[in-house]
Order: C-alpha cells, then structure tokens, then sequence
C-alpha cells in the first residue's frame, strides 16, 4: 500500500482507553493540522493499538496511519485481526500495522524467542485474512529484516541511522517499503540540540535489542554512557537548522529509504507529554510541505 513520503511519528498521539476528552479534543486537532499540512502519514507510537490508530483514521480524510509500533506480546493475533478488518473495511487503503517484538525488559514473562514468535503471529495473521501488504515489521537484525521482506509490506525500523537504512534496503530487496523512523531536533545550538537528543535517548540505551544494533554499525559500550556520546547522537538525531535537517533527513532517502516516520524531539526542558504542534509546522516548512506555506 501507499503511504507517501513523509510520516509523523508521535507517542503522545494515543488515544486508547482512560483518555481525558480534553486529551483526545488536542489530539484530534492536532492529527487534522499534520493532514492540511501535507504530510502523507502519521505513527501513533511507542505501544500503541488498532485502536488508537482508529481513532486518527476517523477524524482524518487522506492520511495513512500506522501502529509504530503494536506489541505482539500485548494483543493476541485474533484480536488484531479483527480490529484491523473492520477499520481496512470502513476506511480501505489507510491503515498500515505495524508490528514488533518489543523488548524484553519492557515484555516481562511474556517474552519468548522474538524471531519464532513473530513468525507465529504473522501466522496466525494470514489465517485470519490480514494482508501481507498491509503490515510492517519493526526490524533491525538481518533474520527480522529477511522476515519483513517475505512476509510483509516491508520494514519500520527505530532508532536507526543512514548507514543501517542501506543496509536494510539490501536486505529487503528493491521493492520492499522501507520506512525508518528520524528523530529531529529543530534547533541549531550543538549544546542545546544534543541535550534535548540526550534526554529522549536515555530511555533506548538500556535496551539491548537497540545497543546490539547499534555495536553492529560500529559503536561501543562507551558511546552508550552518559546519555550518548556526540559521535552517536549526531548520527541518530537529525538536528540543526534547516538546511542541516533537511540534509540529514534526505541522507536516509540517499541510503534507500523510501518513506521517513519523522519525531520531532522536544527542548530538553519541554513537557514531553505535549503535541510538538510548532515543531511539525517548523518541520514542514524545512520539508517543503504544500501546506506549509
């Protein structure tokens, strides 16, 4: 399926359950200004839900929507696709699932070998109807990236940098979509920039399926300390003013990307439960965005 050329990526667009009206109203708003914006699609992020991604698609008229990802741990593959028949029914063509083996600390007792579980997942998936080319998976290593070329539209990967999304294309072949997520931090301060990158990195260093990726593309135990060394924020974090951003979002085009699930990265200090609304309007002016204008 089509899902354009520029995507946003957002945790904090999650709607699911216990969600205060006023939250859901923000939410809402703010999905409905990416759209006249122009950007093509939007990742409800972190765990997110069939039905968090519903709750876009029904407020929304062109944009694609993506779980970025869905935990295969936290929904069983019944439910899924379920949930996922009666949205594609009702709105064909704009919902995209994505997928992923989270991470064990985050999975608890619930995590078992992550490459055979996905493959019974996807299993149990195409069992139940749901289109290969209606999913994607969150890969990083070769098996899962293998996986995603054979058995789905192709490969979401997090946290990465240009160098992996070239190798990932190799790995997926020429026709697979490959849609990595770009973190960008819209400020051209190099002490600023890298410490609002620090701040949101934090959280990923601990987890080993992201580290492991990374020793892959040539860092170290010591690029993971204290927050991240320059070396690695500077190649995981599009940051800068606006040509420098752009040259680094069109870096992950060059290596063979062929969409960017982009996240804008707030200030340091800034409440990171809050809609970066200023920051995707900023970016779409970086990106050229019809709507931008």
């Amino acid at each position: 399926m089509g899902i354009g050329r520029y995507g946003i990526w957002s945790p904090v667009l999650r709607t699911e359950g216990d969600t205060p009206d006023t939250k859901v109203a923000e939410v809402t708003e703010g999905v409905r200004d990416l759209e006249r914006l122009g950007y093509d699609a939007v990742w409800v992020g972190g765990s997110s839900s069939v039905g968090d991604a519903a709750a876009l698609v029904e407020v929304t008229s062109t944009l694609t929507v993506a779980t970025g990802i869905l935990s295969i741990w936290q929904h069983d593959a019944r439910s899924v696709a379920a949930a996922h028949a009666a949205l594609s029914a009702k709105y064909p063509g704009r919902f995209l699932l994505g997928l992923g083996v989270s991470h064990a600390p985050l999975a608890g007792d619930a995590y078992r070998k992550p490459y055979s579980a996905m493959v019974r997942y996807l299993d149990e998936l195409d069992a139940a109807g749901v289109p290969a080319n209606e999913r994607v998976l969150a890969a990083l290593g070769p098996k899962m990236l293998k996986l995603a070329s054979d058995r789905a539209a192709g490969a979401h990967p997090y946290l990465v940098t240009p160098e992996h999304t070239a190798k990932a294309r190799a790995a997926l072949g020429p026709d697979a979509l490959l849609a990595p997520e770009v973190k960008v931090v819209l400020d051209g301060d190099p002490v600023r920039a890298r410490a609002a990158a620090r701040a949101h990195l934090g959280y990923y260093l601990p987890l080993p399926n992201y580290t492991a990726n990374l020793e892959r593309l040539g860092f170290t135990a010591r690029d993971f300390e204290d927050g991240g060394s320059d070396a690695l924020v500077d190649a995981l974090f599009a940051w800068g003013g606006p040509q420098a951003v752009r040259e680094r979002t069109d870096a992950f085009f060059d290596a063979g990307a062929g969409h960017l699930a982009l996240q804008v990265i707030p200030a340091a200090d800034a409440d990171p439960a809050a809609l970066p609304r200023e920051g995707w309007r900023e970016l779409a002016e970086v990106l050229g965005l019809p709507g931008a204008s």
